[in-house]
């Protein structure tokens, strides 16, 4: 029986998350597999990957084709690197606690790049809500600027017209009172 490790697809339409299965080649996309050994949802960012490393490992190492995506999972996990390392050993090139010493590093090494990038986004996503606020402050500071600029101008109109009443009405009070 020819087995491949695949992606199901299931959730809603335009939001997919996928759980990685062992299935026989021959079996529907979304129909009946061996076993469950992980899952892939790409909706968030970075993407979430669950993989229980030590079932995937045992069937890469009995045969099992991985699809090109779930390689590259598989890859980005380190499953394949293990299996490789493993390859080493059998030949006799270094022992298991070499194989895991580099395992380890690699692990260490990738763990501290994520975290790189992620700190990365993070102090992107600061500095773009710190502009949006900065933009937005800038803008309703020119906002109020116009407001009171024609406050003082109807503030202005009105002391005018209010002068001129003023001023109307008292060369029409002195006249009367001059007679």
């Amino acid at each position: 029986m020819a087995t491949k490790i695949r992606l199901q697809r299931h959730g809603r339409k335009n939001y997919a998350f996928y759980p990685i299965v062992i299935a026989d080649s021959r079996a529907p996309r979304d129909g009946r597999f061996i076993e469950r050994i992980g899952s892939y949802n790409p909706n968030t960012n970075p993407a979430t990957v669950t993989l229980n490393f030590e079932r995937a490992l045992y069937w890469v190492n009995v045969g099992a084709q991985p699809t090109d995506t779930v390689r590259n999972i598989l890859s980005n996990e380190g499953v394949l690197l293990m299996k490789h390392l493993q390859g080493g050993v059998k030949k006799g090139a270094f022992d298991e606690a070499e194989a895991q010493r580099r395992f380890d590093a690699w692990k260490a090494q990738k763990e501290q790049n994520n975290a790189k990038i992620v700190a990365g986004m993070a102090d992107k996503k600061a500095a773009d809500a710190k502009a949006r606020l900065e933009a937005e402050q800038a803008k309703n500071q020119a906002k109020a600027e116009a407001v009171a600029k024609k406050k003082a101008e109807l503030a202005a109109a009105a002391a005018e017209a209010e002068a001129a009443a003023a001023a109307e009405e008292a060369p029409a009070e002195e006249a009367p009172a001059a007679e």
